[in-house]
């Protein structure tokens, strides 16, 4: 049976919406999984842990369409700690457009980053409107797909999953200026 490393790689961890979606994450995973915020003072430590467990879930919303600079150090880190047993990893990002198709170059640069260094790349979970989802009815939509990004965790059987509110672009502007 499998061991799920949530990293909070988000740098406003503690207060983050990519902490909610790590707690919705652990509810429904149906194997053990363990949850740690990437710091600047943690790399080391965090890479140590790595072997024990078959799987790496990065967890952090868009920056500048790229992956934030937190995760970006721990990745250098771990390149230069090689691990013998390397776990499959998998993401869930989020981002404040309504598109969730703008989460694909920071998930290119994870792509790279997996075949440069022997990781296997899992499942992906994009997605949009991901600032604002978690405080809508929509909640449902993005519980719905990580329900179902666990699963194929769990399975082994990955697969890319996207989700957003039911919005038109224009519809979403006017909620987001007002709200």
């Amino acid at each position: 049976m499998g061991k799920v490393m949530i990293l909070n790689a988000s740098p406003r961890a503690v207060k983050s919406n990519s902490k909610c979606y790590a707690q919705i994450f652990s509810k429904y995973c149906k194997i053990d999984a363990e949850y740690f915020n990437v710091s600047k003072t943690n790399h080391n430590e965090l890479c140590e842990k790595i072997e024990q467990f078959s799987d790496i879930l990065f967890v952090f919303p868009l920056y500048a369409d790229s992956i934030p600079v937190t995760l970006l150090n721990f990745l250098k880190t771990l390149e230069t700690k090689p691990q013998t047993k390397k776990p499959v990893i998998s993401v869930i990002i989020n981002c404040g457009f309504i598109e969730p198709q703008q989460n694909d170059i920071a998930i290119k640069i994870i792509s790279i980053f997996c075949k440069q260094n022997g990781y296997t790349l899992g499942s992906v979970l994009k997605i949009g409107s991901g600032e604002a989802i978690l405080q809508t009815p929509f909640k449902f939509l993005v519980e719905l797909k990580i329900k179902k990004f666990s699963s194929s965790i769990v399975k082994r059987k990955y697969r890319v999953f996207q989700t957003t509110m039911p919005l038109s672009k224009k519809m979403f502007i006017k909620a987001s200026t007002k709200y």
